[in-house]
């Protein structure tokens, strides 16, 4: 496998944005804080913004179709595994104008700086540009107590944000989230719970507000954003100015 250096090098001898790995903070202008943008959201009076989360599941899924404002694809799990699909997804949702976010599906078991690292390569080969959000999906312990759950995440979050300068989302079921969650409410909030009408669901604590609720699994995952596509993008990557 190619190190993250080099696949950034070649992306950005292809035109795509570049992984900062340096202070990108600095260098781009500090995004907006979460309590910010949660802020914003409780003025927007527009209809929710609807998405869909696919993986290789969901071959052949048409990006084109009405409504759709975001879609999220599954990148890589754990330290080894990519989605065959993602390279296709990735490009379909960039050309058909909608928010893109890309997630990794980890396991508590392995090194997060590992599982980090090659979500990272596999996102940048693809082509990371300005906008686009980055994702943990957290739903397994691997046998792990709730403590070494949270260390965990807090230390694969913390890893991707300093390579990128992103806070990534942090996805998990309602309980999940809730019982291992301690320290994460400043990263924005991708939850899953069936059980509520689409945007009807409050945040397990500690966030103040939810950024994207999944609210049904039938066809394919289902989503709605309280968010704006603009709102979104704000949240996801932004390059470092030349």
């Amino acid at each position: 496998m190619k190190s993250l250096t080099s696949l950034l090098a070649a992306a950005a001898i292809g035109g795509g944005a570049l992984l900062n790995l340096a202070a990108h903070s600095e260098a781009a202008g500090t995004p907006p804080a979460r309590s910010e943008v949660a802020e914003a959201a409780e003025t927007v009076k527009a209809p929710l913004a609807h998405g869909v989360d696919v993986s290789t599941y969901d071959r052949g899924f048409d990006w084109g179709q009405k409504g759709l404002a975001f879609g999220i694809a599954k990148a890589t799990e754990g330290t080894a595994r990519d989605d065959a699909t993602f390279a296709g997804n990735w490009a379909k949702i960039r050309q058909n104008g909608l928010v893109r976010g890309a997630y990794h599906y980890g396991h508590p078991k392995n090194d997060p700086v590992r599982e980090a690292d090659h979500f990272l390569s596999v996102v940048a080969a693809a082509g990371l540009q300005p906008g686009d959000l980055l994702m943990l999906d957290l739903e397994t312990t691997d046998g792990r107590s709730d403590r070494q759950v949270n260390d965990w995440a807090r230390r694969w979050l913390e890893h991707v944000k300093e390579k990128t300068g992103v806070k990534a989302f942090f996805y998990s079921s309602w309980s999940f989230a809730q019982q291992r969650g301690a320290g994460l409410g400043d990263y924005p909030l991708w939850v899953a719970h069936y059980g509520k009408a689409p945007g009807r669901v409050t945040p397990p604590s500690p966030w103040k507000q939810w950024a994207i609720h999944q609210y049904e699994s039938t066809d394919h995952d289902h989503n709605v954003s309280r968010l704006t596509p603009d709102q979104l993008r704000q949240l996801g990557y932004r390059p470092p100015r030349a």
